[in-house]
């Protein structure tokens, strides 16, 4: 039986890795908001990851079915870290969100959603407590705090999925 690593990853889920008969290290990050990511990570620098899908929970269901295995997001869903009903998650900011060259205040991302924006990392270096005139930019990841629900709609409205900014 392959050996799983579970790493918990403090405000934002759990994260578990294998390595396949071929070599290479894969790994499945379970955010609290019920959005999986897909790893695979590179040959040479086994810490550094090559290919990262974000899956919704329709794909990681389509994808457990295509693979022949069980479903076991119940046991992950009850493993969320919430605290009072709050959740931590990271959504990217790409090119083509709505949100990309507007402030946060711009985006009124609080008021559309419930959902703050408590930081936001740019180049490794991270802006805790961001105003709101503080501008997004592709590449930038921001750091949410809200309900499941709530981060959700923020990453609708954020990718242009809602009527846009």
């Amino acid at each position: 039986m392959t050996q799983i690593d579970e790493t918990n990853l403090p405000g934002v889920g759990i994260r578990h890795d294998f390595e396949t008969a071929q070599g290479v290290r894969v790994g499945v990050i379970s955010h609290r908001s019920g959005r999986r990511d897909l790893l695979v990570y590179g040959r040479e620098d086994p810490d550094a990851c090559a290919v990262a899908l974000r899956l919704d929970e329709n794909d990681v269901h389509t994808l457990a079915e295509l693979l022949g295995g069980t479903r076991v997001t119940k046991k992950l869903t009850d493993l969320q870290q919430t605290v009072e009903g709050l959740t931590l998650d990271w959504l990217p900011v790409s090119s083509l969100w709505a949100c990309a060259g507007h402030t946060i205040g711009e985006t009124q991302l609080r008021r559309r959603t419930g959902v703050s924006i408590v930081a936001v990392v740019r180049d490794g270096e991270t802006t805790p407590s961001p105003t709101p005139d503080f501008l997004l930019r592709p590449g930038d990841t921001v750091v949410v705090v809200g309900t499941p629900q709530g981060i959700a709609k923020a990453g609708e409205l954020m990718s242009g999925h809602l009527p846009s900014v």
